[in-house]
């Protein structure tokens, strides 16, 4: 239509122009007519390419996602007017709560939770080790604060857990977990049990030394090869051990070294040309499998497993081992320990035992209990004296009870019937304690002393299921736990308890759980260590 419209106007203006009237002449320059043609043509042409051109300007055109303000200032110098800013605050970027950019802090989210269900979530650094997030968490719970509490890495899908060492990064083991995965918050007291007592943890016939040594090797030797990295021990024994993809168990002769698990093919050759690897240590971690013996068909209740680092929900990656007993599978997970950690483990244990001794003496006083440094003594003179005689002991002990029962009754004549009498505050007095856990049952405090490692004077007391009067005291010693039932007798019309069939007796649990921390007496053991269940 442009160019209709175009022609006709050309040829109009050619016909009022060009052509003379034709009263003048009537002879026509045809070559001269030919030629102004073309060149209005050619104007014509001109004219309509600029107008596309500027059809194609006004088409939509890609703006740049980062223009060069530079440029653009450069380019339009004067647009606009210079009027003073009156935001200035909003409009920079280090001002303005909107265009400023975000600060991105180092910190991470970690969930925890505890025995009862509860949990609680911290905001930790990236370099936050294990033990400062225990610290953390007793302090946020208000605990009593000593080196026992840990974090335990729980995997409910492949029913495994282990205790995180105090040492690593809680970020990074938080990385290596898969959803379903979490930490728990409880305590261990096997921890580093092994420093102070490694003759219950390394049987003298598990550990060999590619130096021969004549007789016992001492408790601090024992250690010491353990930790020094030029010396080579061994772990040595039969495991069974769970065949891949199979629910079958096949029973073979181990060795655990620096350099990884090894199985001999051969009997108990350990040729190198007999020994075959298993797993190495420095990409793996040792757990604890806690889903019972039905589950993977094992032939006894110790197992325990060894999961590659890179391993998340996989149970066919897990190398699935069962020890004939508590004190071999102990060994051989403690020994994992040493071999892969070595002298960090120490310096970690030395950690709180410096802590206590830089105490200030405005501070409470820290008490050793150990066995070796109680004994027993008579204040009855004007200079106490230490017992040597166990005879005498025991019936010194006897009085002792004896005299607290006397004061309760004396407190019981003196006193007047009221709710906080202490003829019926002594049956309600112990369920304030922590280590009572009330009407749990056997197999639960089993479970619960097994969490909290195995170690001598672990103890609980809950409500027995056979008497609903009397107490069941759950004692550990030699990692065996037993059980001792606190009954109840009347005299004199006050109710005391006992554990040796009313040779001692107390007027409450309290006074019972005292006494035997400071006395054996009938306990193979002394009480030590409360098993504590904590809410977050």
């Amino acid at each position: 239509v442009l160019c209709n419209a175009s022609l006709s106007l050309i040829s109009f203006s050619l016909c009022s122009s060009r052509c003379p009237p034709a009263s003048a002449d009537d002879d026509v320059d045809l070559e001269q007519l030919v030629n102004d043609m073309n060149s209005s043509m050619e104007s014509v042409y001109s004219t309509q390419t600029d107008t596309v051109e500027r059809l194609r300007h006004s088409q939509p055109m890609h703006i740049k996602a980062v223009r060069n303000l530079q440029e653009e200032h450069q380019l339009h110098p004067a647009s606009l007017p210079a009027i003073p800013n009156p935001f200035p605050e909003l409009c920079s970027l280090t001002g303005s709560p909107i265009l400023s950019p975000i600060q991105t802090s180092d910190n991470y989210i970690v969930k925890v939770w505890s025995e009862d269900g509860a949990g609680k979530v911290v905001e930790i650094p990236a370099d936050m080790t294990t033990r400062d997030v225990c610290q953390l968490l007793v302090y946020k719970s208000h605990c009593l604060d000593d080196s026992a509490w840990s974090l335990v890495e729980h995997h409910p899908i492949l029913g495994i857990e282990r205790c995180v060492e105090d040492h690593e990064l809680v970020v990074q083991v938080q990385a290596s977990m898969s959803g379903d995965s979490k930490f728990l918050f409880r305590k261990n007291y096997a921890k580093y049990e092994f420093f102070r007592n490694p003759l219950n943890f390394f049987p003298e016939q598990m550990v060999a030394f590619c130096q021969e040594s004549d007789g016992s090797i001492p408790p601090s030797q024992l250690l010491q090869n353990f930790l020094n990295s030029s010396s080579c021990p061994e772990i040595q024994g039969y495991l069974h051990v769970k065949e891949p993809g199979r629910k079958s168990w096949k029973k073979l002769y181990m060795f655990l070294r620096r350099s990884g698990l090894y199985y001999s093919t051969k009997g108990t050759s350990k040729e190198p040309r007999h020994l075959q690897v298993l797993s190495d240590l420095e990409d793996s971690n040792v757990f604890t499998v806690i889903t019972g013996r039905k589950l993977h068909n094992a032939p006894t209740d110790y197992q325990f497993c060894i999961k590659p680092s890179k391993v998340r929900s996989d149970c066919k990656e897990l190398k699935m081992l069962c020890a004939e007993d508590e004190q071999s599978r102990t060994c051989w997970m403690t020994a994992f320990r040493l071999f892969k950690y070595g002298i960090v483990l120490y310096q970690s244990y030395n950690v709180p035992q410096q802590r206590k001794s830089n105490l200030s003496p405005f501070t409470a006083p820290v008490r050793s209990v150990s066995e070796n440094s109680l004994v027993a003594m008579d204040f009855s003179g004007r200079t106490g004296r230490v017992i040597d005689n166990p005879i005498e002991a025991q019936s010194a002990a006897l009085e002792e009870g004896h005299t607290w029962r006397k004061r309760s009754q004396r407190m019981n004549v003196l006193g007047s019937p009221s709710p906080l009498h202490p003829s019926s505050l002594s049956t309600v007095i112990h369920r304030t304690q922590v280590w009572f856990h009330g009407r749990i049952m056997r197999e639960e405090a089993h479970k619960m002393m097994i969490q909290q490692g195995q170690v001598d004077g672990l103890f609980l007391l809950r409500d027995s299921q056979s008497n609903p009067k009397a107490f069941v005291l759950t004692l550990c010693h030699h990692q065996k736990i037993k059980h001792f039932q606190i009954l109840p007798c009347e005299e004199d019309g006050q109710v005391f308890f006992s554990l040796d069939d009313g040779a001692t007796k107390f007027t409450d649990l309290i006074h019972l759980v005292e006494f035997y921390q400071l006395n054996r007496g009938v306990l193979p053991c002394k009480l030590k260590h409360p098993c504590t269940a904590v809410a977050l």
